[in-house]
């Protein structure tokens, strides 16, 4: 069972209906007792860093994600939710994250191009991973996003070029993250939470 956060942020319907697709029972709930018992989570959200860790904190649910960070619970950030997994983010201001990556989140490097970087992206593979069992080098996804992760190489999945190289997908012990929406990305979207839903962490 893949239990999705609700926190006021996030496109919670199309994750609840990608992963009813591939036949893996889903519930959406933002109740901390049920994310407690929760056997992998998924950290969705769109928008403002700013407002989605403030909607976070106001909850208590940046304890309770912690909490089960900690105990080696599978977590999967997905767009903004991924960023939220970081130390802080500079989107207007400086705002502090869950801290479960060692990194930070700025805006994207890429003069000449529009930002937001809107659109499908190859992935280019730094190291092997289990939830990304299925998906091979130049695999594309599907990105929306104007500010980026910036970490260490050896927290770093894949990248994707848009004027320099962009974290795509990061990980930590059980916590991982895509920049990318697997949910928007087709097929290999589709095998990508495929892959998480059979991963039992580290």
């Amino acid at each position: 069972m893949v239990t999705i956060i609700d926190y006021g942020v996030g496109n919670l319907f199309s994750l609840k209906s990608s992963f009813s697709f591939i036949g893996e029972s889903a519930t959406v709930t933002g109740d901390e007792e049920e994310i407690a018992k929760a056997e992998k989570l998924i950290l969705p959200g769109v928008g403002a860093f700013k407002d989605a860790a403030e909607k976070l904190r106001a909850r208590g649910l940046d304890l309770i994600i912690k909490k089960k960070a900690k105990e080696g619970t599978p977590l999967l950030g997905i767009c903004l939710g991924m960023q939220l997994l970081f130390e802080k983010s500079y989107e207007y201001g400086e705002h502090e994250g869950l801290g479960l990556i060692p990194g930070v989140v700025r805006p994207i490097k890429a003069p000449g191009l529009k930002i937001p970087h809107i659109g499908w992206n190859s992935l280019h593979f730094l190291k092997e991973h289990p939830v990304f069992g299925r998906i091979k080098e130049g695999d594309f996804m599907y990105f929306v996003h104007s500010y980026c992760a910036e970490t260490d190489k050896d927290n770093l999945i894949c990248t994707a070029e848009y004027g320099e190289e962009v974290a795509a997908a990061v990980c930590a012990g059980s916590v991982i993250g895509c920049q990318f929406h697997p949910e928007k990305s087709g097929e290999k979207g589709l095998d990508i939470l495929r892959g998480f839903c059979e991963w039992e962490g580290v």
